[in-house]
């Protein structure tokens, strides 16, 4: 006899909800469409307690609506208002004619050629230097956060310098506005006695650009192989500096105890010494009581 083939799997059927879960649906059901029919309620109250002619508040809005909107028609339709919005347009039409052809005119092309080579010569600098900026920056937020106590000392010190200089900066001002005539003659002799040296200042700048040209063309490979120099004897010295760093945190470690014993030392002696002028220049609460500190 052959075997009987197995039954396919049947899903197992869900079970039907229980009364208390319809009766919980319909309560929930029921409560959301009462806020919704609430929500509903209190904006029409709203509306109508604005617009209600009987308040007059409704009545007002309307007048004010309509006399703004007269008095925007009335301005819109004056010769003044109509000239100006067909400057404007003349003025955005011109713009639109005569900067559109600069895109493709051979006067753009070296700009966009220089552009190109900025932006190609740009990324990688900028590649090899998010890491460093972004650690830096992370540490500037770190420092910024350690010293926060001392930024409103900071900002006292600043306003009160601002404060000091406020009288010194209106004098200077009353100076140079009682000089206005003086000012304007030296403006004048400036002028004349340096738009003559102008054109010779740049057949003298073209003089320098060249000779600057042939300077640095040949200094380049100097001090390339200066460069290289430096790089080899970097990387001879290299176990040398290293030793040297080494040796001096280590000497920084071992100092860091006593620096940590003096400054605490000296935090006492100065409460100390603060605590004693206090107390002899403050008046005292009662005659006879003296209160001495003495450090330990």
């Amino acid at each position: 006899m052959s075997p009987i083939p197995s039954l396919p799997s049947i899903r197992s059927i869900p079970s039907i909800p229980s009364r208390d879960d319809v009766l919980r649906m319909a309560r929930s059901t029921t409560d959301i469409t009462g806020q919704l029919l609430d929500t509903a309620g209190n904006i029409t109250r709203i509306a109508l307690n604005t617009f209600d002619p009987r308040d007059g508040s409704g009545a007002e809005a309307l007048r004010v609506l309509r006399e703004t909107t007269a008095e925007l028609a009335e301005a819109s339709a004056s010769p003044q208002a109509q000239e100006a919005f067909y400057r404007i347009v003349d003025t955005l039409t011109r713009l639109g004619t005569t900067g559109a052809p600069l895109a493709v005119h051979p006067v753009s092309r070296p700009a966009q050629a220089l552009l190109a080579a900025l932006g190609d010569s740009l990324l990688p600098i900028l590649d090899a230097v998010e890491p460093a900026v972004q650690e830096a920056a992370d540490a500037l937020g770190d420092l910024m956060e350690a010293g926060s106590p001392l930024l409103p000392a900071v900002a006292g010190v600043a306003a009160g310098a601002l404060l000091a200089l406020t009288p010194v900066i209106r004098a200077a001002a009353d100076v140079l506005r009682d000089s206005s005539p003086e000012l304007r003659r030296i403006a004048v002799a400036l002028t004349s006695a340096l738009a003559p040296l102008l054109p010779l200042q740049v057949a003298l700048a073209e003089r320098a650009a060249a000779a600057g040209v042939g300077v640095v063309r040949a200094a380049l490979p100097p001090l390339a192989d200066l460069t290289e120099a430096a790089a080899a004897t970097t990387d001879a010295v290299r176990p040398v500096l290293v030793a040297g760093e080494e040796f001096l945190v280590s000497g920084l470690e071992h100092l860091q105890p006593l620096l940590l014993a003096s400054a605490s030392r000296t935090g006492r002696v100065a409460r100390a010494v603060a605590v004693r002028v206090s107390a002899a220049v403050a008046p005292a609460a009662e005659r006879g009581l003296v209160v001495a500190v003495t450090p330990t």
